[in-house]
Formats: C-alpha cells, structure tokens, sequence
C-alpha cells in the first residue's frame, strides 16, 4: 500500500446530464480542473458526489472515469462505502483493481449497527483487499462516530489507515494526530475550521469547498505548512465569508452544499449543471449573495 498523500483533497462533485446519467466528458472536465487547481488527490463518489443517487455500476463507472482521466497526477480515493459489508468489499475491491491509492468509507448508515459489529465491518474489508482504508468519521450522516481512541484501536490493528474527521472540532484532529502518530494520516474533513485544523496538525483538508475554490484552499494549507501565520490569516480571512455560508447560515438545511459547490462552479464558467433531484438549484436570493462573494474573491471572470 501506498502512503496516504497530504495535502487538499476535494470530495469531488459529479456531473450529470440532464437525465440523470453521468455525463463523463463534463467529470472529466472537472477532475483537470481540481488538478490545475493544484489539488493533493481526489476522492470520488462521496457524500458531495451523491453517490446515494447512484446504482452501483454508476459507482463503478465513475471511479473508472477519474481515475483514467487523473491518469498518475495525483492519488484517486474513490468512496465505496455501503450499509452491506458484502457491497462495500465488492466496490473496494473494484476501486483497487482500477489503481485507486486508497478508499473513503464512510461506517455503515441508517440502521445503525452496534459498534462491535461496525468494527468488524472495516475488519472484513481489510482482510479482504490490500488498499488503505480512509474512515469516513461523519456523525451526521451515519449516526454515530468513532471516537478518537476506538481510531487508535483500528490503527493499531492496521485496519484503518486515515481518516476524514467531519465533525467540526479540531480537537479531534489533535488527539487523534498524537494517539497514532504517523501511523494514521488525518484529514480535516470540514469547511468551517479549515485555518484551525491545519495550524494544530491536520495532514490535509478533505473538504467540499475545494470542488469551487481549489486554488485558494491549497493556498491555505501551503501557507500553514510553511508556518506563515500572516499569509494563512490572510487567505482564511477572504475565505469566511463563502465558509460561512455553506456552513453556517442555513435555516432548515438551506442552502445545501451540493447547490452551493454546483451552482457556485457555473457562475465561474465550469459548467456542472445541476443536483439530482430531490436537489434543485440555489432561488435567487442565494444565487445572487454567492455570486457577490465569488466576485469578491476574483473567481468571476469579466
């Protein structure tokens, strides 16, 4: 197994037709922007690649395209988690055969299982492929989460070999840094304490913001890996702003970050196109105050 790249990380969208298929040429289109954008990786068919909308094959089909696309640029993390341990080893395995570095899983979801059996859940799929293991650590999305010393024990087992921490709390990224060591590679996997995470030791940022401004989130953790404190103020400081708004001010889950990411990248010029449905496009409102704040950071071309 190779070594979990650090850097930044974009969950990347998917582009779809307007029939809901993937429309590969805009994916691949997407993935050379990610990697102009100076991107550490990409990690493919996330939660921010809504690939619960996705059959199976789809999932397959679109690790395929961005890893051929990537073509050795950088390392591909596609996501092959399912609640069925028997599925989630099927995508793995299909993932490792196609040259992914490593895989995103997030624990299985909606029925909750108990941890013991979560445990021997990421056990199986280790013991069945030979590909880093990326924990997908997201209380909001699976229910519950790993705390930092039940990571420690799957480290130590060589079971789980990075990880997204979603949660929001740096703290998290500091213990479970000093728990491991080198032994686990730690992505922040949130937007709203990026600065934070990468000043107390994150090896990366994992993070959905990176789909829309890669270039300034790569910014940010070059500056920090430097230890210019004043450069990395700097760019946080022009980031809060769209920060806040995919995290902050929400009022019943709205804006959503898959319309912000979407919508966000066709007002640039990197047309996307939509959300599948339930998901539709920002109402104008939002629409024009994301459109103020891509101006402000230069990313709208005249």
């Amino acid at each position: 197994m190779k070594q979990l790249v650090h850097g930044v990380v974009p969950p990347m969208i998917t582009v779809f037709n307007e029939d809901g298929t993937i429309d590969e040429q805009g994916t691949r289109k997407h993935v050379r922007f990610l990697i102009d954008g100076g991107v550490h990786a990409i990690s493919v068919g996330g939660s921010t690649g809504e690939f619960i909308a996705l059959t199976l094959e789809d999932r397959k089909r679109l690790t395929e395209l961005v890893i051929d696309e990537a073509n050795g640029k950088v390392p591909v993390y596609p996501g092959t988690a399912h609640y069925s341990t028997a599925i989630t080893i099927e995508l793995t395995k299909h993932a490792q055969q196609c040259g992914a570095e490593g895989v995103l899983i997030i624990p299985p979801y909606y029925l909750n299982p108990p941890k013991h059996d979560v445990y021997n859940h990421f056990r199986a799929i280790r013991e069945a492929t030979d590909i880093s293991i990326i924990l997908y650590n997201n209380v909001w999305f699976a229910g519950y989460e790993f705390d930092p010393w039940e990571v420690q024990m799957l480290t130590e087992e060589d079971v789980l070999h990075g990880i997204k921490c979603a949660h929001g709390d740096p703290w998290k990224v500091h213990t479970i840094k000093k728990l491991c060591q080198d032994k686990m590679t730690v992505y922040y996997g949130h937007d709203v304490n990026g600065l934070e995470a990468l000043l107390c030791g994150a090896d990366g940022w994992l993070t959905g913001l990176v789909n829309l401004t890669p270039r300034l989130c790569v910014n940010l953790f070059e500056a920090t890996r430097k230890g210019d404190l004043e450069a990395s103020r700097k760019q946080w400081d022009a980031l809060i702003p769209i920060v806040n708004f995919v995290c902050v001010n929400r009022v019943n889950n709205y804006p959503h970050f898959v319309q912000i990411f979407k919508d966000g990248l066709n007002l640039i010029g990197q047309q996307v196109g939509q959300p599948l449905p339930p998901l539709s496009s920002l109402k104008k409102e939002e629409m024009d105050k994301l459109r103020n704040m891509l101006n402000d950071l230069g990313l709208i071309k005249a």
